[in-house]
């Protein structure tokens, strides 16, 4: 035997208390069980088991070598399922929690050529903006949107989470164009009831903050809502770039002050892909992630032509 099946019957004989059995278990002879731990009791220069007619006792040098042979046999078997996993061709069922809008907007366009390209992969996509436990509901991946608590979950960076101010050409031609913070003033604004106050924070290329109060007559809930408002004309408005970045490329919204920054609250936000911890990715799990970071690109598509400064 080598030296990690001397390992593995030395540790089988421990646990059964006879090398008879030990040796059962994995079809050898009772003497090749019994040679591998004399060979192991030689190299170590100290008995591993005190031997009765009946039963097999350790020795106190048994115990401390069993504690650590545990050890090093689970980190193999750790390391070999890594390996496995590794190399294993990415299937089963992959549960996926995603932002309502975020999830219309931009994952299901890209399923069909993720389907396509793993077809032993079968999908269980929840569209919710409610946060959901991850492990209890037996999520394998979640897209989080914003600044994340801190938890046990594994996070991975996607794409930065940015907004823009912006408004309908047709509401700029009839309150004129926006230059400067002040002149947002002359404009309806449309208030999102889920961010915490009705104001916008802006920061101008100088670093100096200019908070600016909100008035308007409609209040919306829902992002791409919002989108809708702000391209009839009904209010200039404060959307995500994944949320605007279309009707932008396509003329339907100008960008207003496009050299300040514009947010609800200070802060780096970004999109997120976030799992379970796992020593192994899932390799159905990886190869969304690593799919849809590619799909989105750096900088994301929804920003090109309009990267923000």
């Amino acid at each position: 035997m080598d030296e990690l099946a001397r390992l593995r019957a030395f540790v089988r004989a421990a646990e059964l208390g006879s090398f008879s059995g030990a040796a059962r278990e994995a079809r050898l002879p009772p003497s090749s069980v019994s040679r591998a731990i004399a060979a192991l009791e030689a190299e170590l220069g100290a008995a591993l088991f005190n031997r009765s007619t009946r039963k097999l006792h350790l020795t106190e040098v048994g115990f401390a070598f069993l504690e650590r042979a545990r050890r090093v046999l689970a980190e193999l078997d750790e390391a070999r399922a890594v390996a496995a996993d590794l190399n294993a061709r990415p299937q089963g069922l992959l549960r996926l929690n995603v932002p309502s809008a975020f999830g219309r907007l931009h994952v299901m366009p890209f399923l069909p050529g993720f389907a396509a390209a793993w077809p032993d992969i079968r999908i269980d996509l929840t569209l919710s903006d409610s946060v959901v436990d991850i492990i209890d509901s037996g999520t394998d991946l979640a897209i989080r949107i914003g600044a994340l608590e801190e938890s046990r979950l594994i996070a991975r960076k996607l794409a930065p989470h940015r907004r823009v101010l912006c408004a309908a050409p047709a509401l700029l031609a009839r309150h004129g164009p926006v230059a400067t913070p002040d002149d947002l003033a002359r404009l309806p604004h449309l208030l999102f009831a889920l961010q915490p106050h009705d104001r916008w924070l802006l920061t101008d290329p100088g670093g100096h903050r200019h908070d600016m109060p909100l008035t308007g007559r409609l209040r919306l809930n829902d992002s791409e809502a919002l989108l809708a408002a702000a391209r009839a004309g009904l209010g200039a408005a404060l959307l995500p770039f994944w949320v605007a970045g279309a009707a932008l490329r396509a003329g339907e919204l100008v960008r207003l002050l496009p050299d300040h920054q514009a947010m609800f609250w200070p802060g780096e936000r970004f999109i997120w892909a976030v799992y379970p911890p796992k020593r192994v990715v899932p390799p159905k799990v990886r190869a969304f992630i690593d799919g849809f970071a590619a799909h989105l690109g750096a900088p994301p598509y929804w920003e090109r032509d309009a990267t923000p400064p």
